[in-house]
């Protein structure tokens, strides 16, 4: 129960120790369950009564105009009041409008979600209203802080890790989270912000319920505003935790997004039972990182063993652990969200941890997590899906292996003749010699702004006859041969790029120079050098270009970044084929 003063005095005691013999906090339950029952109709308490002598563990009481009340308990025990007499039928069992307005009369008032409270408890009302407004049933919830349900969870509550909690009503969620919040705040003395909606978490009133410990409670007008207050809570008030209670919109998933993204600890709940629920429900999967829809090449695919589309995350988790909470003290646990995801996408199922709470207080984990292997060259759990590589082996430049990479004269390319690549290579690496570079049909400020970003001694030559190497673009080089053919005769060695972008660029000059091969680039940060290669061909030409289809997020991207160029865009076409196109000046 609870003193005038607000201070705990725990109503039950069980001591529970972990199956490593490490004794952990006694668990307490405070259910301030005398501050609900004074608010009852005195008929109704005499009805219920009874049954709270033989039964402790009451969860909620229901009262419906024109019905006998009743009283739900665990295990599914419902029990319906009769104070009249024990016929069911019987008129003066039933629920009366005075019933009712007696309980309203001594609680909060009814927020827009038609829920209210009794101040300082945990406890939750809500109403059913007719079409006219006025309330006609009623439930009464029972409010309980558990003190210890999280002990067998804490060592991932300690990890710092962001923590997503699944499991149907009524299984204690917001019971743990309520936990979560007072050991994080206490214990660890981090700053915690709590988000409560309903005012479930903190109990009603402006004086949050002490089952939270030190933590801040911001309270939400409107339910549909909790992502505004999301979003408030860490531009405002600089916490290191955020909790929040059912995540239920694609606001409130992406609002997530942001604080995580803003190195906060997110510890939550969402609409959902399993991982799996929540990775099929579009509006919420985002929350482990979204599913998108990938066409493979011929090759890929075959390469892969799959289709030709398949299924790939397409962004980091917002959460890295996943809790269902299977029952009171069962929990089945994610430890690693990304690898998982992108298991369950390409059909494995993983075997999550299971952990249980024995009759005997005793934690215990009766399965260990386990996740099936990478295939060759498969890599998964990464910042942006699955990776595929079909020849994972260490890597050693064309040149170090005593040949010259693909383009150079003499090896198979039919364009002038090899001047000892390996002496080349050493003078490039090892005397630190300055190397002048060509570029034939190649960007000149792409190639510059490559060996500065690379820090390579290399620099851009004027003329053909002064260079010791030649950058050339595939095409140009098919087109106009003849000055290859004259390089050739001077022994300049020449490389192929297969387009004019800084990413082929690049990759050109790591082989030269010998550095590690840049990794293949993620989708989004192919389309924003795409984006940075049409804004150069604006301002050189003042023709407008059109960009490959992207998704809203990549679009918003591309299109912040042509504005600081100061030239305009535009976005055209419809979803999936919805892309950008740049103008040569700001549209108006």
């Amino acid at each position: 129960m609870t003193t005038e003063r607000g201070q705990v005095s725990p109503s039950k005691e069980i001591e529970i120790e972990l199956h490593e013999n490490i004794v952990l906090a006694k668990r307490e339950i405070t259910d301030n369950l005398d501050q609900i029952l004074a608010v009852l109709p005195e008929r109704v308490l005499a009805a219920l009564a009874p049954h709270l002598e033989e039964h402790s563990d009451l969860l909620e009481l229901v009262l419906d105009l024109g019905r006998p009340a009743e009283a739900r308990f665990g295990n599914n025990l419902q029990i319906e009041l009769l104070p009249a007499c024990e016929n069911p039928t019987d008129p003066a069992n039933e629920v009366t409008l005075d019933d009712i307005a007696h309980i309203t009369s001594r609680i909060s008032d009814f927020g827009f979600d038609n829920r209210a409270g009794i101040e300082r408890t945990l406890h939750r009302i809500s109403c059913i209203r007719n079409r006219g407004d006025q309330v006609i049933g009623l439930t009464l919830r029972i409010g309980r802080a558990v003190y210890g349900t999280v002990d067998i969870i804490r060592d991932i509550v300690e990890s710092g890790k962001s923590i997503l909690m699944l499991g149907r009503p009524g299984v204690g969620k917001t019971t743990k989270l309520r936990e979560v919040a007072r050991i994080l705040s206490e214990e660890f003395r981090k700053r915690v912000v709590i988000v409560d909606t309903s005012n479930e978490i903190a109990g009603d009133g402006d004086i949050p319920h002490p089952a939270i410990g030190r933590s801040r409670r911001m309270q939400v007008k409107r339910p549909e505003e909790q992502h505004a207050v999301m979003i408030e809570a860490v531009e405002n008030h600089m916490p290191q935790v955020i909790v929040i209670d059912e995540i239920g919109t694609e606001q409130e998933a992406f609002a997530a997004r942001t604080i995580a993204e803003r190195g906060v600890q997110l510890v939550g709940t969402a609409h959902g039972n399993t991982l799996e629920n929540l990775l099929l429900n579009p509006t919420l999967s985002d929350l482990v990182g979204g599913i998108q829809t990938v066409t493979l090449g011929d090759e890929e695919a075959k390469r892969r063993g799959s289709q030709k589309t398949v299924l790939e995350r397409k962004a980091p988790p917002t959460f890295e652990v996943i809790i269902e909470i299977l029952e009171v003290d069962k929990l089945a646990i994610h430890h690693d969200v990304a690898k998982v995801v992108d298991k369950m996408l390409r059909g494995q199922l993983p075997r999550p941890e299971i952990r249980i709470r024995n009759t005997g207080g005793i934690v215990e984990v009766v399965q260990k997590a386990e996740l099936p292997p990478d295939r060759p060259g498969e890599q998964t759990g990464g910042t942006y899906g699955m990776t595929f590589d079909p020849e994972p082996t260490p890597y050693s430049s064309p040149l170090e292996q005593g040949r010259a990479p693909k383009g150079y004269p003499g090896m198979g390319s039919g364009m002038g003749t090899e001047r000892g690549p390996s002496t080349e290579r050493k003078s490039f690496r090892q005397e630190g010699k300055t190397v002048h570079l060509f570029p034939y049909g190649v960007s000149r400020s792409r190639l510059e702004r490559a060996m500065v970003n690379l820090r390579v001694p290399g620099v851009v030559a004027r003329d053909m006859k002064d260079a010791d190497l030649i950058v050339a673009l595939k095409a140009t080089s098919r087109r106009e041969p003849a000055k290859l053919h004259e390089a050739r005769g001077k022994n300049i060695p020449t490389y192929i790029v297969r387009s004019n972008t800084y990413i082929q660029i690049e990759s050109a000059l790591r082989e030269v120079f010998g550095l590690q091969p840049t990794v293949l680039p993620t989708d989004e940060e192919a389309a924003i050098s795409e984006a940075s290669d049409a804004i150069e061909h604006v301002q050189a030409t003042g023709e407008a270009v059109e960009l490959a289809p992207q998704n809203a997020y990549v679009r918003r991207l591309q299109h912040q970044l042509v504005e600081r160029a100061e030239l305009g865009s535009e976005s055209i076409g419809v979803e999936p084929r919805r892309r950008l196109k740049i103008l040569p000046s700001i549209a108006i």
